[in-house]
């Protein structure tokens, strides 16, 4: 995001995650909330990230990563909505029918629950479940914006982790409950990998974008990334609230 407010460019990322990851939104409530024993029992590693939001599991989902400069006169919803049209392009070739969710009264407040439990305005969605959480941060005159899309549904953990639904000692995240969110899985009737998904995801960028697409290597842009890593994996950031 610093990069993107001193060079102008526009970085589009796909990543995974290395192990299941606990992810909290930036404001949201997780001290005497969430135990943090029974997270590292059930083997979950814990971050809170910039941007806003609920609480969600990284865990066999791809993530999405925009950073771009803020242009004069484009509003939060206005980038949101470029980056859908993208995302739902991509679904598209991958076989799935999605649309952004219709505004349903106001923005829940970022609350304990599942990130993936309802969709808000603009967000995507399939068949009405919700399948694309985003969320951006503006700041210094450039904006970051990430997002998951699951290919399957481990959200269900979360309700255990909060007390919300009993626990079983048996019970791995792979094995969590397959109801509420929509997922790759259940739509295309199979696990696409990570490479067709982002392959996909990259293909539109191509597709749908006037300039130039270029690959960068990730050593060009991971020494400034991580210059503030000291703060993100700080446990008084993780559970500053």
């Amino acid at each position: 995001m610093r990069r993107a407010g001193r060079t102008g460019e526009i970085v589009f990322s796909v990543y995974a995650w290395e192990r299941p990851t606990l992810s909290f939104g930036r404001n949201q409530t997780a001290r005497e909330r969430y135990n943090p024993g029974l997270v590292a029992e059930l083997g979950l590693d814990v971050v809170r990230r910039p941007t806003g939001g609920r609480a969600l599991v990284h865990y066999r989902e791809v993530t999405y990563s925009v950073t771009a400069p803020v242009e004069h006169g484009v509003s939060m919803r206005d980038s949101c909505a470029s980056i859908n049209s993208l995302l739902l392009h991509a679904l598209e070739a991958l076989g799935v029918t999605a649309s952004e969710a219709r505004p349903a009264g106001r923005t829940q407040p970022p609350d304990c629950s599942s990130c993936f439990a309802a969709p808000a305005a603009g967000e995507i969605v399939a068949g009405g479940r919700k399948l694309v959480g985003s969320a951006q941060y503006r700041e210094g005159g450039a904006f970051l914006q990430h997002g998951s899309i699951l290919v399957a549904d481990d959200q269900s953990i979360i309700s255990r982790l909060i007390g919300v639904a009993p626990f079983d000692p048996g019970q791995t995240i792979a094995d969590a409950a397959r109801s509420g969110p929509a997922t790759l899985a259940d739509l295309l009737g199979r696990d696409p990998d990570q490479a067709e998904v982002e392959e996909a995801l990259f293909a539109a960028v191509r597709a749908l974008e006037d300039a130039q697409a270029l690959e960068i290597d990730e050593a060009e842009i991971r020494p400034e990334a991580l210059a503030r890593v000291g703060e993100f994996t700080n446990e008084l950031w993780t559970w500053r609230r």
